[in-house]
């Protein structure tokens, strides 16, 4: 169950060409590329681990970052999710980063191991959750600077029912936030949510984009914002 609060309509935004500069991708390239790195990743041999891939690039009203929406599939806790490109280590893949790069190629058809794309910074690692229960594996998510706007992409339809680009201004400053209803062991949970086009974003995707903005000063700044109207 999604709720849309009352207030969720669209406040007038601080938008202006020098809020869009201070966030277009190479102004966020230039903060994640200074930013610390984080205090704990899962190391290799610690846990079964899984690795997505956060991937910006400048679009017509900055800098935008990318979703999919995962396929439905029976017996998929993520099933029909809005999320970011990933998955499962494989036994072939040297490290995490390698999972993250493996995945999106294989889901999205996005290389971003080849020229045209950056690694940015890792962001810290989560456990994964599913129906409200903690699994037994960790998430590291790593973000990228798409440096060609026009690379592009083939979904696995298998994998992926649909790509969405989002600018991140519309997502810091909490466009389109809702809450999501989620009911364990019988006990009612409201989890922050956001709209993402016709699908809702939240859960472990939603913070991680959290953890994202929290990196860079002018994304943090709209989203307390918008965090503080609600």
């Amino acid at each position: 169950m999604v709720r849309v609060p009352a207030s969720s309509a669209r406040r007038p935004s601080q938008s202006s060409a020098d809020v869009r500069a201070s966030l277009s991708l190479a102004t966020l390239r230039e903060l994640l590329l200074r930013a610390p790195a984080p205090e704990r990743q899962p190391h290799d041999d610690e846990e079964p681990a899984a690795a997505v891939a956060l991937v910006l690039r400048e679009g017509p009203a900055g800098a935008e970052l990318l979703f999919i929406r995962r396929a439905e599939r029976a017996g998929d806790p993520w099933s029909g999710h809005v999320a970011f490109p990933g998955g499962r280590r494989d036994a072939a893949d040297d490290s995490l980063l390698r999972t993250a790069v493996r995945e999106t190629r294989e889901e999205i058809g996005l290389p971003l191991d080849e020229q045209g794309a950056e690694l940015l910074t890792p962001l810290p690692a989560m456990h994964a959750r599913a129906g409200g229960k903690r699994l037994s594996f960790s998430i590291a998510p790593f973000v990228f600077a798409l440096h060609d706007a026009s690379a592009p992409l083939v979904p696995d339809p298998r994998e992926v029912d649909e790509v969405l680009w989002v600018p991140v201004e519309r997502l810091a400053s909490g466009e389109g936030r809702s809450v999501k209803v989620i009911e364990h062991d019988g006990v009612r949970h409201e989890l922050p949510a956001q709209l993402v086009g016709a699908h809702v974003l939240w859960g472990l995707s939603y913070a991680m984009m959290e953890s994202l903005f929290g990196l860079v000063p002018p994304l943090r700044a709209l989203h307390s914002a918008a965090r503080r109207a609600r």
